[in-house]
């Protein structure tokens, strides 16, 4: 199944909907959405997106990303949330080779789990309350957006095994990513041969730390994140079919890579 839905500018907009929870219940498809920058929408890509229905999107992106890229045009039908949820800057493309993207990756995805506590929180607490359906970005769709889509899940119920899976379909937009950045930067390669990727050994190695040092990533988002029963309560209750029938996410909306 692919979950990517086919934009020109967007490489890499998919749908969370259709992974199984530990209780056989299945996570709706067309409610919970993630994506690289919608800062790029214009044209037809605009139209196909407010055809989504799509109520609420949350940015996780610094300032200054905004700033120099843009955010995503306002609209009536759905509100806007800035929540940068990274506190420390770095520069992938300019890594060393000698840089292991599952180590590396998986550490830095720890600080921002560590340093970015409030905004992981409010982004929870937006999405469970949310009006229809929600999407969040960050640039590529692959870090940021993918730490916040695996504590989604896991709050859900989802296998670590579909979490980990989930996050690796990043490697199918890839090469369109590096092609973005070629062209922002004539006659340039990114140094780092781990630009772009998402092997499936940053989550693993993420997951494993978070269980490490909270007991499980549940233990993390109630100890840590203050993510009540009653939350996740209503994270379910939004998101989970509750006739626990399999769903094709998104179906005919679901398009190329």
């Amino acid at each position: 199944m692919n979950r990517h839905l086919a934009f020109e500018r967007l490489h890499n907009f998919r749908d969370l909907g259709g992974y199984r929870s530990a209780d056989g219940r299945t996570v709706r498809g067309g409610r919970l959405f993630r994506s690289d920058s919608l800062g790029k929408l214009r044209g037809e890509d605009w139209t196909r997106f407010l055809g989504l229905g799509i109520g609420t999107v949350i940015d996780l992106r610094y300032p200054w990303e905004i700033d120099a890229k843009g955010r995503i045009p306002a609209h009536p039908s759905f509100r806007y949330h800035h929540l940068s949820i990274e506190h420390r800057p770095y520069d992938q493309p300019s890594l060393g080779p000698e840089v292991e993207t599952g180590p590396f990756l998986a550490e830095r995805y720890l600080e921002v789990a560590h340093d970015g506590v409030g905004e992981l929180r409010q982004a929870l607490e937006v999405i469970a309350a949310a009006d229809g359906s929600v999407v969040f970005h960050c640039a590529s769709g692959k870090d940021r957006t993918g730490l916040l889509a695996a504590l989604v899940l896991a709050a859900l119920g989802v296998p670590e095994a579909d979490i980990i899976e989930d996050f690796t379909l990043t490697e199918r937009a890839t090469e369109r990513l590096l092609a973005d950045w070629r062209a922002e930067h004539p006659g340039q390669e990114p140094v780092w041969p781990g630009y772009g990727r998402a092997p499936a050994d940053v989550m693993r190695r993420f997951l494993a730390a978070l269980t490490r040092q909270h007991g499980s990533v549940r233990g993390y988002l109630s100890g840590l994140l203050g993510v009540d029963d009653e939350m996740v309560a209503m994270l379910r209750r939004k998101l989970l079919d509750p006739s626990g029938e399999p769903a094709d996410p998104s179906g005919a909306r679901v398009g190329a890579a």
